[in-house]
């Protein structure tokens, strides 16, 4: 066991977290997460549970070709069957052929699940948690137990749910893991019983496993640190089933920087964001801006007076230095930024305002207009960028457009198809041209590309991220104006762009304009620089 830190990470994203509505992983990628979580120093990696499917034993075997060196691979299963002994258990044979160095076991501390569920008696459920941990002590495996619905348990019945820990202590269990399986367990009740059982347990290592059903995990978890749980469980982005479980990336952000107990090293606490990030990514979920410390937007200033501080001191809005977690400092430009916002990302995107006050004033005056008709520059560097450098009068267009038509069609049950056809002039050089594409915008983007091409052969260098649609005010029905996200990408830089209009096609083309003409923009300066 390593207890080189004051608190050990047990991790269930590959296990606990895949019960999440829409989170799957393949086992391939259930061993890519595990190889990031190694070398980040995580202390436990829940890889599944083998006896339930095919694909977590498949992982298991992956696993054995991989050399950890951080964490110790656990494999997850339940007691035995209350019938039947444990050396002809299939479960408990699926848990030794997975040949991992420590197993969980959860078995029932709450007497309704072992009445009423289970439908055993009481002792009876005893018996079945002995033989389960005794039989694999025997087989040499490091055994935590998981002490199911035991929040619950102890409210209705402390002395049973307590006799479920002596029962698992007594059978030899390294870690007795306390777990508010219905998440509704509020932190002074954690506190009060977690410090009741380590009364109890004085000798054995606690842990705590907290489920988010009243947004309480993280901080069920906090409060069963401070009564003495050692091992705190999670998941990566607190994914799980239902409302999900405590978030390991915000439990350790709050454990190791606001309270001193140490999980990771400084290397790896500066990997969080990164980490969230990545697990997210191949989760093929949308990010959580909003996620405490790793979040996009958690270190993002919008309101012009919290801008005005943060220039002149960080810490008056935030609680953190957000490199500390990989993070960083975002100002956001709206209607309702002040001067300083401007002047703020203007530096950051590398444009020097000067001391020009009735500049300064143009550019707020006309953001705040341009927002009221719909624009979002806190989501389009690309476009804002583009408005500086043109209210400054740095700003010469790349290309003209002279016209351009487009054609959606389909032939009975077919497929849809669509067609763009474009003409543009460079320096007084027209060039007409015409592409297909999936969808009016997708064939106007490939039309605009292949014309400008044969003037600035760089825009093949760059392609679409991401292209979202939104109703900027819902009562006009399908005459609403809306808004066009495009976010897109080169070798070096990733830029978002924005287009608002009653007509889709319009709006996509504005946007679609604005990131071609950033990136020109941005290669000549990078030129002459």
């Amino acid at each position: 066991m390593n207890n080189t830190s004051d608190i050990l990470l047990y991790d269930t994203t590959l296990r606990d977290g895949t019960q999440g509505e829409q989170i799957n992983f393949s086992a391939e990628e259930k061993l890519r997460i595990a190889r990031r979580l190694d070398d980040l120093g995580f202390h436990y990696l829940e890889g599944g549970w083998p006896g339930s499917n095919p694909k977590d034993m498949r992982f298991f075997e992956l696993a054995k070709g991989a050399s950890f060196r951080n964490t110790r691979l656990t494999a997850f299963g339940s007691t035995k069957k209350a019938s039947g002994r444990p050396e002809d258990c299939p479960q408990l044979q699926a848990l030794l052929k997975a040949e991992t160095p420590a197993v969980t076991i959860f078995g029932k501390s709450w007497d309704l699940q072992v009445t009423e569920i289970l439908g055993i008696p009481r002792e009876e459920n005893l018996e079945m948690i002995t033989d389960t941990l005794s039989f694999l002590k025997a087989h040499g495996k490091e055994v935590l137990f998981d002490a199911e619905h035991f929040f619950d348990g102890f409210k209705a019945d402390p002395a049973y749910a307590c006799q479920t820990l002596r029962r698992a202590a007594e059978a030899g269990a390294d870690v007795l893991v306390l777990c508010d399986t219905n998440g509704g367990t509020l932190p002074h009740e954690i506190s009060d019983i977690v410090a009741e059982v380590r009364r109890r347990f004085p000798e054995t290592l606690l842990g705590i496993h907290a489920h988010n059903d009243c947004g309480l995990a993280v901080a069920n978890t906090l409060a069963a640190v401070r009564q003495g749980a050692r091992m705190v469980q999670g998941t990566v982005n607190g994914f799980g089933e239902r409302c999900g479980n405590a978030d390991l990336v915000t439990v350790i952000g709050n454990l190791q920087l606001k309270m001193g107990r140490s999980c990771l090293n400084d290397d790896a606490l500066a990997q969080l964001t990164n980490l969230s990030h990545y697990v997210t990514d191949i989760a093929n979920v949308p990010s959580l801006s909003s996620r405490p410390f790793v979040g996009r937007s958690a270190f993002a200033h919008k309101g012009g007076v919290h801008v005005n501080a943060v220039a002149k001191n960080p810490a008056a809005y935030e609680h953190i230095d957000p490199a500390r977690v990989g993070n960083r400092r975002r100002v956001l430009v709206s209607d309702m930024s002040g001067k300083t916002n401007i002047a703020y990302k203007a530096r950051e995107l590398g444009i020097d305002l000067g001391e020009d006050a009735g500049l300064n004033r143009r550019i707020l005056e006309t953001i705040k207009r341009m927002e009221d008709e719909g624009y979002q520059f806190d989501a389009a560097d690309g476009s804002f960028s583009l408005l500086i450098r043109k209210l400054k009068g740095e700003f010469q267009d790349p290309f003209t457009l002279e016209c351009f038509h487009v054609i959606n069609g389909r032939t009975g049950d077919g497929p849809s198809h669509s067609q763009a056809t474009i003409k543009i002039s460079v320096g007084g050089v027209e060039e007409l041209t015409a592409a297909e594409g999936n969808g009016p915008v997708n064939a106007l983007d490939n039309a605009l590309r292949k014309a400008l091409k044969t003037f600035y052969p760089q825009v093949g260098e760059m392609h679409l991220v991401d292209f979202k649609v939104r109703i900027v005010e819902g009562s006009e029905g399908t005459a609403a104006k809306v808004k066009v996200l495009i976010e897109s990408r080169d070798d070096t830089d990733v830029w978002s762009t924005i287009g608002v209009s009653e007509n889709i096609i319009e709006a996509s083309w504005q946007a679609l304009v604005d990131s071609i003409q950033y990136k020109l923009a941005k290669d000549r300066l990078n030129k002459n620089a």
